[in-house]
């Protein structure tokens, strides 16, 4: 077993100073070397489609807004794109208008996590940021031209799509969607308002798991066979708190927005005293979608399924738990007969007949120690490469590009996320499992089960209905 690579991490660091991303004419002209003209995505949008509206000069600083500013969408704001030269943070907006409102303030070490990594510098300038309590007054504004929506998972797709309908490019945490529908109306409005997306996968930036799945792609293991990741638990049906007095500062029916209102409890919040939004159904899809958003990401990106996904899903063992939110083991396989199968090992192991790899401590794992000497460079296929997250999508804003997480990967890897938590909804109602659910990700829409297909949508309450069409 080889951990790192001389000639891997060799490569990886002399191309620290390349761009951080590689432009879509490169990855085209490298698709067509190696025989790709069907390969797409990110690259499906016609050349030129981006660079027609909403371009920030090059010398420009970018304004940016914030959406949702607790937690993890306040570290972004503060121990991340704030610290950019290129940047200003112009305001923030958060149902907790105290939370907006302290935007300038020191945090606690929990809420300076970025990604995997805690950021210990102090926060950039945000002198001068505007609070707003309701996030449209934000997308109001004309000098900003774009924003991070980084609020809980029931309120991801209506902002952004509206931000992409005022002109804004877009930076969604993950998963950028609740449901399949959401995702798809979400894709449709990025790209007929020709915006930049970026969604908060930040894996897609990290050397290493570049370099997994640029050897899982090339066949350097062979013909791929499975790989695994990890049986993450699905929401579940916690029972009513007592409800408690809404705080003075707080607009709590906004918070409930397109969910019908639910008695107010600071643990759906804060996770003190009770479980929080993320354990609810109606607000989020569990750790399925949390954690899941990442690895499942990784697993699409290996298998070379960025504008597709699984073709069956399936269920083994007990039936979900609804009192838990535990359930049943998932597995998933797709047009190319590889077998996803989700275990205790979080971290995606690719397996092919002539080894496997994985990430182990921030390091490339290959078995044999061989495979992790493949030069990297003189690979076919050339993935897309980026080496900073937040730095990537701020260069695509200035040159019109598509981003390393674009919005139709974010939408394809939250799908799989979605159909993992189906799959044990379903057998949740049925009483059983090992019923296979057959997928088809171009028309999005199970072909053998009319119970499964009525959990990709949700309606909405009123005022805070998506478009029915983009």
């Amino acid at each position: 077993m080889c951990v790192g690579s001389r000639k891997i991490l060799g490569f990886l660091q002399e191309n620290d100073a390349m761009s951080t991303r590689i432009t879509r004419r490169r990855v085209l002209q490298q698709a067509a070397a190696a025989g790709l003209a069907g390969w797409a995505v990110p690259n499906v949008i016609p050349s030129g489609v981006l660079a027609r509206a909403g371009r920030v000069g090059a010398n420009e600083r970018i304004v940016l807004g914030g959406i949702g500013v607790r937690r993890m969408g306040g570290a972004l704001i503060r121990r991340a794109f704030a610290r950019f030269e290129s940047v200003r943070i112009a305001a923030v907006a958060d149902v907790d208008l105290q939370l907006a409102e302290a935007i300038g303030q020191p945090l606690d070490r929990d809420a300076t996590l970025i990604g995997d990594r805690y950021i210990p510098e102090q926060p950039g300038d945000l002198s001068g940021v505007v609070p707003y309590q309701d996030y449209r007054r934000l997308l109001d504004r004309q000098d900003i031209d774009a924003v991070i929506v980084a609020t809980p998972e029931h309120w991801h797709a209506l902002p952004s799509i509206q931000a992409a309908q005022a002109g804004k490019d877009v930076y969604c945490e993950k998963p950028i969607s609740l449901t399949v529908h959401e995702g798809r109306l979400m894709v449709q409005a990025m790209r007929k308002y020709q915006r930049v997306f970026q969604t908060g996968t930040q894996r897609r930036s990290q050397l290493e798991w570049y370099a997994a799945c640029m050897l899982a792609q090339n066949g350097c293991l062979g013909k791929l066979q499975r790989v695994t990741a990890g049986n993450y638990s699905s929401p579940w049906d916690p029972p009513e708190l007592p409800a408690e007095e809404i705080p003075e500062k707080m607009d709590w029916d906004m918070w409930c927005g397109p969910v019908e209102p639910y008695p107010y409890h600071p643990s759906l919040i804060t996770g003190s005293g009770g479980p929080t939004w993320r354990s609810h159904r109606i607000f989020a899809g569990g750790d399925v979608t949390n954690s899941g958003s990442h690895w499942f990401d990784l697993v699409q990106w290996g298998v070379g399924a960025d504008d597709s996904g699984p073709v069956q899903v399936w269920t083994q063992g007990d039936p979900f738990d609804s009192r838990s939110g535990r359930g049943p083991q998932i597995f998933m396989r797709y047009a190319n007969d590889v077998l996803l199968e989700c275990n205790a090992n979080a971290v995606p192991q690719f397996i092919g007949e002539k080894g496997s790899l994985t990430i182990r401590d921030g390091r490339l794992v290959a078995d044999p120690p061989e495979l992790a000497d493949i030069p990297l460079e003189d690979l076919p296929i050339q993935l897309y490469r980026s080496t900073n997250h937040y730095q990537n999508w701020l260069d695509c804003i200035k040159d019109r590009q598509v981003a390393a997480a674009d919005v139709e990967i974010g939408h394809r890897s939250a799908t799989v996320c979605h159909l993992a938590n189906i799959a044990r909804w379903v057998s949740q109602h049925t009483g059983e499992t090992g019923q296979r659910l057959e997928w088809d990700p171009q028309t999005e829409r199970f072909t053998d089960s009319d119970l499964a297909n009525e959990f990709l949508h949700r309606t909405s309450r009123s005022p805070y209905q998506l478009p029915e069409t983009i």
